[in-house]
């Protein structure tokens, strides 16, 4: 779903997290820390270059139906890319995290990005809540983005911790 990605080592990762706590250099700290989100940072600029360029279709409208300008100026999906996040933590749960953040988004648009994810869009036409539209966009555009950058994301990590474990030793 589209809420957030964690990479996280189990026993790895903490046991690096308390040794390089032990060791007490904030510079070491600060360097693991740095090159985790480096890491992370083309799987965050990819969602939101996924979600900006994912083609939302529609039913189209009736024969009798009148069209008109949208009553928001928002865009939606430059919106939810704005609001992808990425996060690195050093403390007792040590990892990077790359999430939508709701807070960053309108009232109204909080639960948009797992909608999108899903494939189907349901929402009132022009505000009227007793006329409702249906559109489509390509389902599973999180999961997918995500699952693609997994494998180089685990790679890097791996190679960022033998790093620090070799600078510790």
């Amino acid at each position: 779903m589209a809420q957030s990605v964690r990479i996280l080592g189990t026993g790895q990762l903490l046991d690096l997290s308390r040794r390089l706590r032990s060791a007490g250099g904030p510079r070491l700290k600060a360097n693991f820390a740095r090159r985790i989100r480096h890491a992370a940072e083309p799987m965050h600029r990819d969602l939101q270059s996924t979600i900006r360029g994912l083609a939302i279709t529609s039913q189209g409208r009736k024969s009798g139906s009148r069209g008109g300008p949208s009553p928001t100026t928002r865009p939606l999906r430059a919106t939810i890319a704005g609001a992808i996040r990425i996060s690195v933590r050093m403390g007792g749960n040590p990892g990077a995290r790359v999430w939508v953040d709701k807070d960053m988004l309108p009232p109204d648009l909080r639960n948009m990005a797992a909608k999108i994810n899903e494939g189907k869009i349901r929402h009132p036409v022009f505000g009227n809540r007793r006329r409702w539209a249906q559109q489509n966009a390509t389902p599973l555009w999180w999961d997918k983005t995500v699952r693609r950058h997994m494998p180089r994301m685990e790679r890097e990590v791996a190679r960022v911790m033998d790093d620090v474990k070799n600078d510790l030793s």
